[in-house]
């Protein structure tokens, strides 16, 4: 079976001003490479409309209305100090949660092995009531309810590799059992939460913080403990909150990652995979601001899915 990629042109129409960092070439930059690379293992796919009552699972129904509110007619509104939409972002907000359901769909019925999202915004800072860094739905968290609901899975893990820590989602999962969220990320950093004793009421939790500064081999031995966890708590799938922020390069963060890195990263990811959730992985993306950084580690990501 071949690997998938999600996406559409609506989030080139999520226009978050000028000089944003997360602005609609880091999509297009991605697409492009892949669209002239062709290779052959790799499908497309445009996200399908959803039933938008699993976005009521992942957040509360008054954050909810305010944020169809808050789209604008023309120009920007300010959902906080960087979480910027503008009139495109209705329709973009919704496909980044509708490429995880069309992508989890696919791999569910077997369409294909496994999927990347190449959306925007990103999810991972939306908490349950709050839109943040960027993120204006929590994509992934929305995509791991849709597994408990849609398909009655009673273990989702989520495996976040974005250098900054993914708030949202543990804030969305900290009561759940039935979700395993675990983040390496840069620590202290933005946006502050992260320690390793936030654990989750349920013991759910895994934080791995890094120092800024960390270095490949520290990075991938980090893992150890990550894999660790994974294999006590047995997940049905895995999904991934695949930022690529961890880059030397990205303007954002210190950790000192390479392109390659995230080969080494996904290859480790995907033999768990294969051991306890028979391969059913589905990647989206979150964070990666430098361009090229971004085009090859994505690159490197999605070479690796096709590959195992």
């Amino acid at each position: 079976m071949k690997t998938c990629i999600i996406t559409t042109d609506t989030y080139l129409n999520h226009d978050t001003g000028q000089g944003h960092p997360e602005r609609p070439d880091r999509v297009k930059t991605i697409i492009d490479h892949f669209k002239k690379v062709n290779p052959k293992n790799l499908i497309w796919k445009k996200p399908k409309k959803f039933d938008l009552k699993y976005l009521e699972f992942a957040h509360d129904k008054n954050y909810l209305n305010s944020v169809k509110d808050s789209f604008p007619k023309q120009g920007l509104n300010f959902l906080d100090g960087d979480t910027i939409v503008s009139p495109g972002s209705k329709d973009a907000t919704r496909d980044a949660v509708g490429s995880i359901l069309t992508a989890i769909d696919g791999v569910m019925k077997k369409d294909f092995r496994n999927a990347f999202c190449a959306v925007r915004p990103p999810g991972h800072h939306a908490e349950k009531q709050k839109a943040m860094g960027f993120c204006v739905y929590n994509n992934v968290a929305v995509g791991a309810y849709y597994l408990l609901e849609k398909y009655n899975l009673k273990k989702v893990a989520i495996i976040d590799f974005d250098v900054h820590h993914g708030n949202g989602t543990q804030d969305i999962f900290y009561n759940n059992e039935k979700v395993l969220y675990i983040s390496s990320h840069q620590f202290p950093y933005y946006p502050g939460s992260g320690s390793a004793n936030e654990k989750g009421n349920k013991d759910n939790i895994l934080n791995v913080p890094l120092n800024a500064g960390t270095q490949p081999h520290e990075f991938l031995n980090a893992y150890d403990s990550i894999f660790k966890k994974l294999k006590t708590f047995k997940p049905e799938f895995i999904l991934l909150s695949a930022g690529f922020d961890a880059h030397k390069d990205d303007p954002l963060a210190q950790i000192n990652l390479e392109s390659k890195d995230y080969y080494t990263l996904t290859n480790r990811i995907l033999a768990i995979a294969k051991e306890l959730c028979l391969d059913k992985v589905v990647s989206i993306l979150e964070g990666g601001y430098d361009l090229n950084a971004l085009k090859e580690s994505v690159d490197y990501h999605v070479k690796s899915l096709m590959e195992n």
